[in-house]
């Protein structure tokens, strides 16, 4: 007789929504054979199709708000290096850099709350070089902006906007006071009805529940996103979260498997966070996680494209662009 997490699983391939109850259940079920499930439905889905993304800091430090667990708010003291927009040059040659290796997609990511007019200008000019001189997807993080400049971006030739949820509703306030999560579901829905796609996740180990980590997951369910980053938070000296205690690598595969459940069709990404990981995510992507950033995190190291791809090849998947 088959038990509850095989029938929800053979529900879920059958096209079945789960709810928040059913992830709850999944959430406390064995880990080898959670895992297994999600791993059955991640392939169903999306075959061997891996999203492979490379970020760069376009923008870094002092930035205007408080988010408890960032190495760039103004608000502590973590003596990141902070610098204004990077120049086109420096942009373009990072972008050849990734393409040349086999990355599909090229991301950049700027602090603060939003970007200026004139910024906004500014990185057109070169998402526009980099689309002439290099043949690779780019997407942007430039915070809580308008649709009119998501348009703009878009017609410069970006595809795609990331912007973190990064918890649940009811946690959001206990991570961040400087804005809202309701300003960031508006900037998803602007980057929507500018013509983009959106990627949005979160980052796990702020002292959230499980709950709260369900709760994100069917947000982006009922949002349709289909890009989804999974942070597991790096304790950063001087921020408020320092000393939270990190997350285990069964913690990231435990709530992986459950997001896959919730989202059969994403591309759940790890993303920041994975090098504290021993084998580098490697369980994660037999988990359920389809996804990933390779290189240089924001503000600390990441694993190479190199070594990424050699074990992306061992695990038989595919980097393809989707």
């Amino acid at each position: 007789m088959k038990n509850r997490l095989e029938m929800l699983k053979e529900k879920v391939l059958n096209g079945y929504q789960i709810y928040k109850k059913e992830a709850l259940f999944l959430a406390e079920q064995p880990l080898e054979e959670l895992c297994k499930a999600a791993d059955e439905i991640r392939r169903a889905f999306c075959g061997n199709a891996f999203d492979l993304c490379t970020i760069i800091n376009g923008k870094s430090g002092k930035c205007s708000e408080n988010c408890k667990y960032c190495a760039q708010s103004s608000f502590y003291q973590t003596h990141v290096e902070s610098y204004p927009l990077l120049g086109t040059e420096e942009l373009v040659q990072q972008a050849e850099y990734n393409s040349q290796r086999g990355v599909p997609r090229y991301s950049i990511v700027t602090s603060g709350k939003k970007l200026n007019s004139e910024e906004v200008e500014q990185v057109c000019e070169s998402i526009r070089q980099i689309k002439k001189s290099v043949n690779i997807s780019v997407c942007v993080s430039f915070g809580l902006l308008e649709e009119e400049d998501f348009r703009k971006i878009k017609e410069a030739g970006a595809e795609r906007v990331h912007n973190n949820l990064e918890t649940s509703e009811v946690y959001f306030p206990k991570v961040c006071t400087t804005h809202t999560w309701q300003d960031k579901i508006r900037a998803l829905k602007n980057a929507r009805a500018a013509g983009m796609s959106v990627c949005s996740g979160g980052i796990m180990g702020l002292g959230e529940t499980m709950e709260d980590r369900i709760d994100l997951a069917l947000t982006l369910q009922n949002l349709g996103v289909n890009s989804v980053p999974i942070n597991m938070l790096n304790p950063i000296p001087g921020t408020p979260y320092e000393k939270n205690p990190k997350l285990t690598e069964e913690d990231m595969r435990r709530i992986i498997a459950v997001f896959r459940f919730i989202l059969p069709k994403s591309f759940i990404r790890l993303a920041g966070g994975r090098g504290l990981m021993e084998d580098q995510g490697r369980n994660c992507f037999r988990s359920g996680a389809n996804a990933a950033i390779t290189g240089d995190m924001l503000t600390t190291a990441g694993i190479t494209i190199r070594r990424d791809m050699e074990m992306l090849k061992e695990l038989g998947y595919q980097v393809v662009k989707v």
